[in-house]
């Protein structure tokens, strides 16, 4: 490892800083449901990164420049970070804490430029890893090591830092009986400064042995961990060095490389012949979904089916298929051995059918969904269901191109489509629209489910007002209400959420 001597002093103020890191987290967290504090500890997070990896900049190794993915990653950061203050959906909450540290590994390896690979290629997922796991582990030494640097290791210590910290301790000992007594004395003497002196004790009246200990535990861990994550992003463990020049040591791997694909790749002709059947099924079913989108399928049903159970039914199965099409299409893209122009032009017909009666499919099946809920009304789940099935629709629709532009890097698109679509997830604050879905399902039919409304979050509130204004004659709307805001009480600032807000004015 380098020797990181000439920026010691930097180094020991970046182990500081993760310290008080580890103890804004804890205070954030510790006994208190996710709000504004997740953006605050985000904010925290990058403050020390930024501070770390400015170390860099003229240092043992020029830092290279920032990626320009890099920085508009930190745009899917802070929307992830603020929806914990904005919304109050305990599903995406959830995810989110999954989400949120993956797109922050992933912007500060790239940032820092600490992989030799795209972001959007999938050998970029090893480096991440390395660098949540190996790397912290590896350097796991470092923060002992500077803290018993801080030590006396024998000698003389009068004219030394320590000997000046034992002076310091020493007169704190000397000090302590007699700020005692004095306090005591101040304390009798004026009314005032004795309520002071009254209220100290209630400041830890509520932490007992056991949370105090947990909170040292978090905020040491988090402190090792972030500064050892930061000391594997500033001085990366050195792996064997390639050799670009070696001609002959290309050629092999070249070789090497092309013997491996032709082991995987299909021959054209089989391929071909699986797509033909596969087309050939999905064709027939796609006229029939034409039928049943222009409501011409009706006499085509068996005897004893209505037409209306029969279009509400099937779209799972629907999306399922779609699925298995994902399977079909990267392999038809990327494993079958190139022939004659003809055969390519063939293969690209029949992968560009499949697409399309994918897309029919997915149409299909969210025109089947959206009946279901007119009849059963909405739910999380269904209009999760529909955001995914456009979801793919989309990512069809991608690979429609890329069958015909074959420079076009899917797997950069499809990354790039994820993270925006999660984010459009997270930001239509789903509880919400699933009240105003049921609202206006109520104005059509009369009915509407209470009772699993009053199991959602406080974004629904608004929406339950209103219905309680305009429809006074539901009286059971104040207990739904009631239902959701049973948990609000008793929350401190870390935890303020805007959904909460609102729904307690």
């Amino acid at each position: 490892m380098r020797d990181p001597a000439p920026w010691q002093r930097k180094y020991s103020y970046m182990l500081a800083y993760a310290c008080l890191f580890g103890l804004l987290v804890q205070y954030l967290f510790i006994g208190r449901p996710a709000g504004v504090s997740v953006f605050l500890s985000v904010a925290g997070f990058y403050g020390l990164y930024f501070y770390s990896i400015k170390g860099r900049l003229g240092g043992f190794e020029p830092w290279k420049g920032q990626s320009t993915a890099g920085w508009l990653l930190m745009v899917p950061v802070g929307l992830l970070a603020l929806t914990y203050a904005l919304f109050a959906n305990r599903f995406f909450h959830l995810l989110n804490m999954i989400a949120l540290p993956l797109c922050i590994v992933m912007q500060t390896v790239v940032l820092s430029r600490n992989s030799k690979h795209a972001w959007y290629h999938a050998t970029f997922l090893q480096d991440m890893v390395r660098h949540v796991i190996s790397s912290p582990i590896t350097y796991l030494p470092v923060p002992f090591g500077m803290l018993k640097a801080w030590l006396p290791s024998g000698g003389n210590h009068k004219d030394s830092s320590w000997g000046k910290v034992v002076k310091v301790l020493a007169g704190l000992l000397l000090a302590a009986p007699i700020l005692f007594i004095v306090t005591l004395l101040l304390a009798s003497a004026d009314q005032i400064f004795f309520s002071w002196i009254a209220e100290i004790p209630t400041w830890f009246s509520g932490a007992s042995i056991g949370e105090s200990v947990g909170r040292i535990i978090l905020a040491v861990v988090i402190s090792i961990y972030s500064f050892c994550y930061m000391w594997g992003l500033l001085f990366p463990k050195l792996t064997e060095a390639s050799h670009p020049f070696d001609s002959q040591k290309d050629e092999t791997a070249a070789a090497t490389e092309v013997v491996v694909r032709s082991k995987a790749q299909l021959d054209p002709i089989t391929a071909g012949t699986l797509l033909i059947c596969v087309n050939v099924v999905y064709v027939l079913f796609a006229i029939i979904q034409f039928s049943y989108l222009f409501g011409a399928a009706d006499g085509l049903l068996p005897s004893g089916v209505a037409y209306a159970e029969y279009a509400r039914r099937g779209f799972a199965e629907l999306v399922v298929v779609a699925l298995i099409n994902v399977s079909l299409l990267f392999p038809g893209l990327h494993w079958i051995r190139s022939s004659s122009p003809l055969g390519e032009k063939i293969r690209k017909v029949l992968l560009t059918l499949l697409v399309a009666c994918t897309i029919v499919m997915l149409i299909s099946a969210y025109g089947r969904l959206s009946l279901y809920e007119e009849a059963y009304g909405f739910t999380q789940t269904r209009l999760l269901v529909h955001g995914f099935m456009i979801f793919l629709g989309i990512l069809f629709i991608l690979a429609f191109f890329r069958i015909w532009i074959e420079t076009m890097s899917m797997s950069r698109a499809y990354i790039t489509t994820a993270i925006l679509a999660y984010l459009v997830m997270n930001y239509m604050n789903l509880d919400h629209r699933i009240a105003i879905n049921n609202m206006e399902r109520y104005e059509k039919t009369g009915v509407i489910d209470l009772e699993y409304l009053g199991r959602l979050s406080t974004d629904v509130v608004p929406a339950l007002k209103e219905l309680q204004v305009k429809h006074p004659e539901l009286s059971s709307v104040q207990q739904t209400i009631d239902r959701v805001m049973s948990d609000q009480k008793n929350k401190t600032w870390p935890s303020w959420n805007l959904s909460s807000y609102r729904a307690n004015r």
